[in-house]
């Protein structure tokens, strides 16, 4: 995790999600912790990190944006205001 505060004092945190995520998943549906259990077998962990991530956003009023990693997982930013 990477954590920076902007010039507008907002809180920039990034999160990386190297997990498993299938080629064309939306973004929505890779932050949901139900679709994260519904999941076929994984390696490492219960897929729900990321919801976890979306659940603190939308507790303190924050954005969160999501962008492909080359060879598979999630970059996530979650901008919180100031």
């Amino acid at each position: 995790m990477r954590v920076l505060v902007t010039e507008d004092d907002e809180i920039l945190a990034t999160v990386v999600a190297a997990g498993l995520r299938r080629e064309g998943m939306a973004v929505d549906v890779a932050l949901d912790g139900a679709a994260a259990l519904e999941r076929p077998a994984r390696r490492d962990g219960h897929g729900l990190g990321l919801s976890i991530v979306r659940a603190i956003a939308i507790a303190h009023a924050a954005t969160i944006t999501a962008r492909p990693r080359p060879g598979g997982g999630l970059t996530i930013d979650v901008t919180f205001p100031p």
